[in-house]
């Protein structure tokens, strides 16, 4: 069993897709937390009559601060943080799994669109969700244009995802695509909660998966599982129509934590552009 977090603040339409690819490809029981952020069109409501536990934050709240929020929730003992503007794929919890328990892995990603196997796959893929996604972002993000967007970029999206784990399978590479983070409990002891300041929290958890590898090499750092591709729209919304965050006085970046040589010492195993 496990326990997926996922923070949400409006985004209604989205919520629902979300919902539906989990319930339709999530092959092992799950609960689903979700931390809504103070929504007001209905989000909050939709995930209650689904089922879901519900974490009512009066103020919308930071990445790390929900993921934290959602770890002293959950009942299970694998986790995944996963944004609400995504589409998973046919049986990727358990091929995830999968993946992590061949490699010995106690923190695994999918691929995606942000990153593959290698950098010209990911430039190729970055390419042709800009010439889908953008033509059509004008219309808005209704259910309708955002299936609409989907279908466009993947055809039948069963046939793309099953054919990349044919080609794939179980294998992985260091790495890491930050919408989706399946993470075992016991690694919470090596490497810790998510740190509150860091809203660019999949990369900081990224150096300290590589940090506590070189220092203690009891954990392997964040790999990708190359046969699991799940679809981020990514951004769907400006800054600008997003309530600010309440704990955005105690968000610091990664590069006043982490010193430039440091991030590049730690990183030079994965691809750029992260």
């Amino acid at each position: 069993m496990i326990s997926i977090i996922t923070a949400v603040h409006n985004g209604l339409p989205m919520n629902r897709i979300f919902w539906q690819s989990l319930r339709k490809y999530t092959f092992h029981p799950f609960e689903l937390i979700i931390i809504d952020n103070k929504s007001t069109d209905g989000s909050r409501e939709f995930f209650k009559s689904v089922g879901a536990v519900v974490i009512e934050n009066e103020l919308n709240y930071s990445y790390p601060v929900c993921q934290n929020q959602g770890i002293a929730k959950a009942k299970y003992d694998t986790f995944v943080f996963i944004n609400n503007d995504i589409i998973v794929s046919p049986d990727w919890d358990k091929r995830m799994l999968d993946a992590a328990d061949a490699a010995g892995l106690d923190v695994i990603t999918p691929v995606g669109i942000e990153m593959l196997e290698d950098a010209v796959s990911s430039k190729a893929i970055k390419r042709r969700w800009l010439k889908v996604k953008n033509p059509l972002a004008v219309f808005g993000f209704s259910t309708f244009n955002l299936k609409l967007m989907h279908r466009l970029m993947y055809g039948n999206w069963e046939r793309f995802a099953n054919k990349r784990f044919e080609k794939f399978g179980l294998a992985v590479k260091e790495g890491f695509v930050g919408n989706t983070v399946m993470m075992r409990r016991e690694a919470l002891a090596k490497i810790g909660l998510w740190d509150e300041r860091i809203q660019g929290a999949d990369f900081d958890l990224y150096i300290r998966s590589k940090k506590r590898n070189i220092e203690h090499n009891d954990i392997k750092p964040v790999h990708m599982a190359l046969g699991v591709f799940i679809h981020h729209y990514i951004r769907l919304t400006s800054k600008s129509t997003r309530a600010p965050f309440a704990d955005k006085d105690n968000i610091i970046s990664n590069e006043d934590k982490w010193s430039l040589e440091t991030m590049r010492e730690y990183c030079r195993d994965i691809e750029s552009g992260l």
